[in-house]
Order: structure tokens, then sequence, then C-alpha cells
């Protein structure tokens, strides 16, 4: 939908200092009180995201309760088509870390005003968006698209809170199936930085981590060579620590056997001297 220039010719946006553009909102046409949207054009350089592109992403502040994803794209697609929608209760990165979890697992969104990222198909609908005149509010509820509230909206939620058991199983199997995936591509990514393991001349292992895309170690005549002469030094420090293994038990023997004698020596002499001892009490 092409945004209207006339209107906009006569009439001014209004524009507050941090360069945000507060827009008008009123639930239905006959409703007396508006409500105030902060409009500005999404410029973070640290965040390099596909899902935000910086020419065509709106931020939007003080967004209320009553408005969802799919009441905001109604509203700000008068400025031109959207792509996608975001609320979230405060201003943050789109990367999420861990698996997507479904909407059935995920908590209860709070209650609460919102900030918006409203990503349009093309750039002019920023400028249109924040250059649309404050004395025009942007109507909520209207009779092509009325927006349930009070009593209504609560049983609706209630009625949708109820999962059927069938799409309850595929979405857990669904889930289980990329944890499974997930944890295969933990194990082979392991077991590739364990064979890119090197052992150097001492016998110790240097463990190195490798990238993605890294090249497999080459099985050539000189690098065979090498393997064999380690495998030949592990062998030659073996049997040398078997030798030094047997010495050392060996001296042992020897020096118990030398205790045991001494031993029995002093209780032969003992004995003697008991033998001859004689009572003099003078």
């Amino acid at each position: 939908m092409a945004p209207s220039n006339k209107k906009h010719a006569t009439e001014k946006a209004c524009v507050i200092p941090g360069g945000f553009t507060v827009l008008s909102l009123q639930f239905s046409s006959d409703s007396v009180a508006q409500h105030s949207l902060y409009v500005k054009e999404h410029k973070v350089r640290t965040e390099k995201s596909s899902y935000r592109p910086l020419d065509r992403t709106l931020f939007v502040l003080n967004v209320p309760p009553y408005c969802s994803e799919s009441v905001v794209k109604d509203l700000f697609s008068r400025f031109g088509s959207i792509t996608s929608v975001e609320l979230r209760d405060h201003p943050g990165s789109s990367e999420d870390s861990g698996p997507k979890l479904s909407k059935i697992f995920r908590p209860v969104s709070k209650q609460g005003f919102k900030v918006g990222y409203i990503v349009f198909e093309s750039p002019s609908s920023i400028g249109a968006a924040k250059s649309h005149p404050h004395d025009d509010p942007l109507v909520v509820s209207t009779e092509q698209r009325p927006v349930e509230t009070g009593i209504q909206k609560w049983i609706h939620q209630y009625t949708k809170s109820f999962i059927h058991p069938d799409k309850l199983q595929l979405t857990v199997d669904s889930f289980m199936q990329d944890y499974d995936r997930r944890k295969e591509e933990e194990a082979e990514r392991q077991r590739q930085e364990a064979e890119k393991q090197q052992e150097d001349e001492e016998g110790w292992v240097k463990v190195t981590r490798g990238h993605k895309g890294a090249m497999a170690r080459p099985h050539s005549e000189a690098a065979n060579q090498r393997t064999l002469q380690r495998e030949g030094r592990k062998n030659k420090r073996k049997e040398l620590m078997n030798f030094y293994t047997w010495q050392h038990r060996n001296t042992q023997k020897e020096h118990i056997a030398e205790l045991r004698k001494k031993f029995e020596e002093d209780k032969q002499r003992i004995a003697l001297m008991r033998a001859q001892r004689k009572f003099k009490p003078y």
C-alpha cells in the first residue's frame, strides 16, 4: 500500500529530542482518549542481523498491551508492505541463545507496554512512518479488523490455552529430533577435534582446537616415517621404564632380605646374653 503524501504536506510530524517521532494511537474511531507511540529508525551498528536490516527496520516504543504483533502489522501496513513484526519486553538483540522453543513451551509473556521492531520491504516506508502527522491517529479496532478486549479477550485466550494432544506430540517429537541432531553434531565435532591431536617428540600430546573447514592431516610417506619413528621411541622408553622397574623391585627385595638377616642375628645375640647372665646380688 503506497503512503499518501497529500495530507503530509499540510500537517507536520511531531519530533521530540532523541530523534523519535510521536504517532497518535486511538483504540476506535469514537474513542476520545489517545495514546502516543514513539518511532525511530533502527540504527545499531553492533547488531549485524539479517532479521533487522538497518535501512528497513522501524523501532517503536510504548506499544500498549492490547496491540499484538498482528495488530501492529495492520496499523503500520499503511506505510508500506511489512516483512516481520517483533514485540519484546525490553530492547535487545534478536539473536536467541539455545534452541528455538515452540509457543507451547514458552513462558507466559508479561502484560505491559512493549517495544517493537517493524521490518518493511522498502526503505521508503521508514520515511513515510516518520513523516506521519501527529494529528492523524492510527485506529486500532475497526469494523474490518475488530480487536477483542475485556471478557471476550479473556475467553478467547482461555480457549486457546487448551492444546490438542496430537499437536503437542508433534511438537515434542520435532523438538527431540532437533535435540538429537544437535547432540550428534556435537559428538562428531569432538571426534574430529580428537583426530587433530598432534604428538611431539617427547611423547606429550598437544590438543589443538581446529576451525570449521580445516583440511585433514596428509598421509604422505614422510608423515608415515615420522609416525614410525615416534612409535619406536615410545617402545624404547617403555623397555627402559620396565628395566628401571625391575631394578627397583630387585633392590627392594635385597634390602628386605638384609633386614631379615640382621633381625635373626640380633635375636640370637640377645638369647645368648640372657643365657650367660648370672645372679650377682653383691
